[in-house]
């Protein structure tokens, strides 16, 4: 067994050493949002990769022995702890009647929703809303800096990653937990469950997009640019500047 687990570990480094090094030539069209497009192209087929031989599969198991109710409420669970990430970004956004709303999901999933398996605060009227630390400092008039591809995390830019360290580090209440065996079980399974509920979007990528990279990253600053400014962005030039 341990020489089969060695094995698979070798074929992992191998793929992700050809991948990485295939990705170093780019497409002939400079993107000034993404001056490392070979690196990131190289991450992102590392990525798919990984997806292909580890985390599709994963997630596909995941979906078969997990019921429905089970699974929606995992998510409910997460997405309600970071609730207070998004709190302290409706704070540092000066969307103060926001931050009481959000506070309010917070303490309703918490309490009523049974540490918020169960989503009521939604039943109750309170809108869900989407804030982190990337779109904060976005509000604050900070550039999004180089498109940047994360192993295993997708697609992110500089600006977008220093956040994601602070929503899910600083932030974050499984951060503090003193045991370490229970926090490593929380974030396995808080990305299984993401990576399983990406499934059914990555196969329509698949299918509609010539160029999967470009796409997933076009997608990926429109997306953002709507969130910073709240839903009212315009669609992106994607030939020019993004915040």
């Amino acid at each position: 067994m341990g020489e089969l687990l060695l094995g698979r570990m070798r074929l992992i480094v191998c793929v992700a050493v050809v991948l990485f090094a295939s990705g170093c030539a780019t497409t002939g069209s400079y993107d000034e949002r993404d001056p490392l497009e070979g690196f990131n192209r190289g991450v992102y087929s590392f990525n798919q990769g990984m997806d292909k031989i580890l985390f599709n599969p994963l997630g596909k198991l995941y979906r078969a022995i997990t019921p429905e109710f089970v699974d929606k409420g995992i998510t409910n669970f997460f997405s309600n702890l970071n609730e207070i990430s998004v709190v302290a970004n409706d704070i540092l956004q000066f969307k103060i009647n926001q931050a009481f709303s959000d506070a309010a999901r917070f303490v309703f999933n918490s309490t009523l929703g049974i540490i918020g398996f169960f989503d009521v605060s939604s039943t109750m009227g309170l809108e869900k809303h989407s804030e982190d630390f990337g779109q904060t400092l976005g509000t604050w008039g900070i550039g999004s800096g180089p498109y940047l591809v994360a192993p295993f995390f997708g697609p992110t830019t500089l600006r977008d990653a220093t956040g994601f360290v602070v929503d899910r580090g600083v932030l974050s209440p499984i951060f503090y937990l003193d045991n370490d065996e229970l926090k490593a079980g929380l974030l396995t399974l808080n990305y299984v469950d993401f990576k399983s509920d990406l499934l059914s979007a990555q196969k329509l990528i698949g299918e509609a997009a010539l160029d999967e990279y470009e796409f997933t990253k076009n997608a990926y600053f429109e997306r953002r640019e709507s969130q910073i400014n709240d839903g009212l962005a315009p669609i992106p030039d994607f030939e020019g500047e993004n915040r």
